[in-house]
């Protein structure tokens, strides 16, 4: 199945990360509520346009890794998988390895 999300949206695939601290205690999920989430790029809108009519590339593009606000996308499914969608605001920071 192909998603094409329109204007500035996209999907992100979330990246769980593990709850421990570096001395192997497991955090309860209401631990760092506001922290940041890791995650993946899997689709991308053609960007917004502006006032002149003039569509903004998007800064973002498909397999980028990225940190976006935790309450920022909704989620939701399709064909059994979770995905987030959000627009490009709900990104932080692109993550470069």
């Amino acid at each position: 199945m192909n998603i094409k999300p329109l204007s500035n949206h996209l999907f992100i695939e979330s990246i769980e990360e593990e709850k421990k601290t570096q001395s192997g205690i497991v955090l309860p999920e209401n631990v760092e509520k506001e922290k940041p989430v890791k995650g993946k790029i899997v689709a991308v809108g053609t960007g917004k346009i502006n006032e002149k009519g003039e569509r903004i590339p998007m800064s973002v593009k498909v397999g980028d890794m990225v940190l976006f606000k935790k309450y920022g996308p909704d989620e939701i499914e399709i064909e059994g998988k979770k995905y987030l969608v959000g627009d490009e605001d709900d990104i932080l920071a692109i993550l470069e390895f």
